[in-house]
């Protein structure tokens, strides 16, 4: 309305409707609610979720339509089961985690070989002897840990055989958290019920289910001649599970074992607002909201232009987007959720002290080595480390000329 005012030049007062209705007729025809008050003229424009009927549009004006709804359900999230998908057995870790498990895999397996290559203990002898821990066998010495599955040869220094235990633990802990976690979802998800469409609701007899009492809800299942829905109206009508206003629905929604049946803009501004809540992904019978003003006024043709402005410019959307936008960031009910970086970050800092120390490890190796070279050849210790380093990094060409006369001669 403020922005309707704006197009339109118009001042306006707000009132609640006196007897709580949209609009319906009662026994003799009468008109009640917002309709009713507009048919009256006790006021000009009913604003409201109003929806477009065959009905409503005999007894006043509608303008065209500001936002388009149907008919939804909501219910808790705790009692219906979630939607599956292929790729559902990555659900136990969030994507951040396991990213943070694909990082780890890779420092792990670099540190395998790099510690493999600076310490003496695992490659003695650099000059004449290829290194068992290459860069791809370090790849798969991880790899088979990873899934509990040795992969030889196994490390013979202590350095790399410190890395090599952290990581089992690592692989370890993962793996159970990851059993862990799947076992539990699988379990809460078999202890709920599948609810994805109109046609689940009316098939099962554990949740209750109702509507608002003389709606356009209510009359879209009273006048449908739709197996399922004719099902639903008169489960609706046996169980007496109608409710008064859409306050009363979502608040029995919200109490327990009770799905609400409405439109479901409303239904999304409630999930929106209610984190326990979730609306199910079938929307049927799609309508549209519109402004009611009496019959033959002239504002109506005005009032459809300036909605049709705002709808082209974007401003509409950005009011939906505004108001209907959620709080909501985590799980409700007690349900099972992703494992994030956060719930293993202890595993994931020892990994790295464990990373650090096989390094550290390993350059102390490699310094002891150096220093008794050092003294053997009366050289400085610093020569001899950086020349053991450079030996131990540098591509092994060398030894590969000297293979080349010997193959000859055999």
């Amino acid at each position: 309305m403020k922005e309707l005012s704006k197009k339109l030049d118009l001042k306006y007062t707000v009132h609640l409707v006196k007897d709580g209705f949209y609009g319906k007729q009662d026994a003799q025809g009468n008109w009640k609610g917002m309709i009713g008050e507009v048919v009256r003229s006790e006021a000009d424009l009913a604003v409201a979720s109003l929806t477009i009927t065959a009905m409503r549009e005999k007894a006043v004006e509608l303008t065209k339509p500001f936002m388009q709804t149907g008919i939804g359900i909501i219910l808790r999230k705790d009692i219906v089961s979630s939607e599956s998908h292929f790729f559902e057995f990555l659900n136990p870790f969030s994507k951040e985690t396991w990213i943070g498990i694909l990082i780890a895999y890779l420092m792990t397996s670099v540190c395998l070989f790099i510690v493999a290559r600076l310490s003496p203990c695992e490659w003695s002898e650099p000059q004449t002897e290829g290194n068992r821990f290459t860069l791809l066998h370090s790849f798969w010495y991880a790899a088979g840990a990873l899934t509990l599955q040795g992969a030889g040869p196994q490390p013979k220094a202590l350095s790399v055989r410190v890395i090599s235990v952290i990581w089992w633990l690592f692989t370890v802990v993962l793996l159970a958290s990851y059993i862990a976690s799947f076992s539990s979802m699988r379990n809460s998800d078999s202890a709920k019920l599948s609810i994805e469409t109109f046609e689940d609701l009316a098939k099962q007899d554990i949740i209750e289910y109702g509507t608002i009492r003389d709606s356009s809800t209510f009359s879209f299942f009273k006048n449908s001649n739709h197996p399922t829905y004719r099902m639903i109206y008169e489960h609706m009508q046996r169980r007496h599970s109608l409710v008064s206003s859409v306050e009363e629905g979502i608040r029995k929604a919200q109490g327990g074992s009770f799905a609400f049946i409405g439109e479901s803009v409303s239904l999304d501004l409630a999930v929106a607002r209610y984190c326990s809540l979730t609306r199910v992904p079938e929307v049927i019978g799609m309508r549209g909201y519109a402004v009611a003003t009496a019959l033959g006024s002239p504002l109506v043709k005005n009032l459809s232009v300036a909605i049709l402005q705002l709808t082209e410019s974007g401003e509409l959307e950005y009011l939906r987007e505004k108001w209907w936008a959620t709080t909501c960031v985590s799980k409700e009910g007690g349900s099972s959720g992703p494992l994030n970086p956060h719930c293993l970050g202890g595993i994931f800092f020892i990994l790295a002290g464990g990373l650090a120390l096989g390094v550290l490890l390993a350059l102390v190796e490699l310094a002891v080595k150096s220093k008794t070279s050092a003294e053997e050849q009366k050289k400085s210790c610093c020569s001899v480390f950086s020349e053991e380093l450079s030996c131990r990094f540098r591509n092994s060409s060398s030894k590969k000329d000297r293979d080349v006369p010997e193959k000859s001669k055999a």
